[in-house]
């Protein structure tokens, strides 16, 4: 049981850590300010990023892609990131909690979503696996760190070339965090930190946990930041499928009801919402595995593209603004 436990945290949070991209510029929106960060420190800064001169100057609205948490299930954020980069559909900034962060960060690095799903499959479990006993957690997550450093080429969050803005959770205040400035790797290991399975992040002295367990998907961080057309990706366990026969699942279906209830209210702020058709999976790290879930990402995006098109006609301030009527490409129903 012990053993089948471990298993499932590792695929739960970790088994997601293939996908990548490269830099741009990304500071955060925030009310909870940090103090000035020792050099290279993750940190939660003012956004210095004028969204809505990008609004004005070429006469679109504003995208932003959310990514939301899931563990395992986040290989489908990269199918997702697939049908969207066929159909043209290019994010102004993404903001990404806990599984939603690791891709994100890796696709604003600015690698097609083509290479997320090669590193994806090439990802073995050792690349991120690093237990430590501790009285906090038996994960510490600083492989976590350096794996998704290595893919985004060391790239600050504020080099990144689609600004990207990482959601985690300050453990002693139980608040919202949304990092946007310095060490990426650091960031995300915040954001994936599941209290007691994973030792906190420590940022400049403060403890960070999970972001899933303020914001699993963060559709309101991309209002705040000034997004016209927030496109959210859920991909979170629903508890109708959750195993709850034991102790594991038991834990599994709180964090589930918890996090479909807060979900279910900022999704209501999001203009599409994708839903792939995921249910829990043993054996994530099979290949097979990764493939069908991302395949499940695919044909959930694929089923909202004429969506996003009826959320650009609302916005088409522009004379003569061309609204993009988008076609599901044949390869993604083979």
């Amino acid at each position: 049981m012990q053993k089948y436990a471990l298993s499932m945290v590792i695929l739960g949070v970790l088994g997601l850590s293939g996908c990548q991209t490269t830099p741009m510029t990304a500071q955060v929106a925030t009310s909870h300010l940090q103090p000035a960060a020792q050099r290279g420190e993750a940190q939660a800064r003012p956004n210095q990023i004028d969204f809505q001169k990008i609004k004005q100057t070429q006469q679109r609205p504003v995208i932003a892609l959310v990514l939301g948490s899931g563990g395992a299930r986040g290989y489908a954020h990269i199918g997702v990131l697939e049908v969207l980069e066929q159909a043209g559909i290019q994010p102004d900034f993404i903001v990404g909690t806990s599984a939603g962060s690791i891709v994100g960060s890796l696709y604003a690095s600015g690698k097609p979503a083509i290479e997320l799903r090669n590193i994806a499959l090439t990802m073995r479990p050792n690349d991120v696996r690093d237990i430590k006993l501790a009285k906090k957690g038996f994960f510490d997550g600083k492989k976590v760190e350096d794996y998704v450093n290595l893919q985004v080429d060391q790239t600050p969050l504020e080099a990144m070339k689609i600004p990207m803005f990482v959601v985690a959770t300050a453990l002693k205040e139980g608040k919202k965090v949304v990092f946007n400035y310095g060490n990426t790797g650091q960031a995300v290991r915040a954001s994936v930190s599941i209290p007691s399975m994973f030792i906190p992040t420590v940022i400049q002295g403060k403890e960070y946990v999970d972001g899933g367990l303020v914001s699993p998907v963060p559709v309101d961080v991309a209002r705040d930041l000034g997004a016209d057309i927030v496109i959210a990706v859920d991909i979170l366990a629903q508890p109708i499928h959750t195993e709850t026969s034991n102790v594991w699942g038991l834990f599994n279906q709180n964090i589930n009801i918890m996090q479909q209830h807060l979900a279910h209210e900022e999704l209501k702020h999001a203009d599409v919402v994708i839903q792939p058709d995921l249910r829990e999976k043993g054996h994530i790290f099979d290949v097979r595995g990764r493939e069908l879930t991302m395949q499940a990402g695919i044909e959930a995006a694929q089923l909202k593209l004429m969506e996003i098109s009826q959320a650009y006609q609302k916005h088409d301030y522009a004379r003569g603004h061309r609204i993009p009527q988008f076609v599901v490409k044949d390869h993604y129903s083979q």
